[in-house]
């Protein structure tokens, strides 16, 4: 699967999650305290994603 959601702890020991297409990090996320809130920023993102607006500020 070229698309993933990947689930890691920091160096502070913060739940972060990175979006990777083809191993390549697309973006990363804040610092989470629990591991819940890290999976609910990634059902939020697949839920919200798809229409988010485009705002280009070239």
């Amino acid at each position: 699967m070229a698309h993933t959601f990947e689930m890691y702890r920091d160096k502070a020991g913060e739940y972060r999650v990175r979006f990777k297409y083809n191993s390549e990090i697309m973006f990363s996320t804040e610092g989470y305290s629990s591991k819940a809130s890290a999976q609910n920023a990634i059902d939020s993102i697949k839920t919200n994603g798809p229409d988010a607006d485009i705002v280009d500020n070239t």
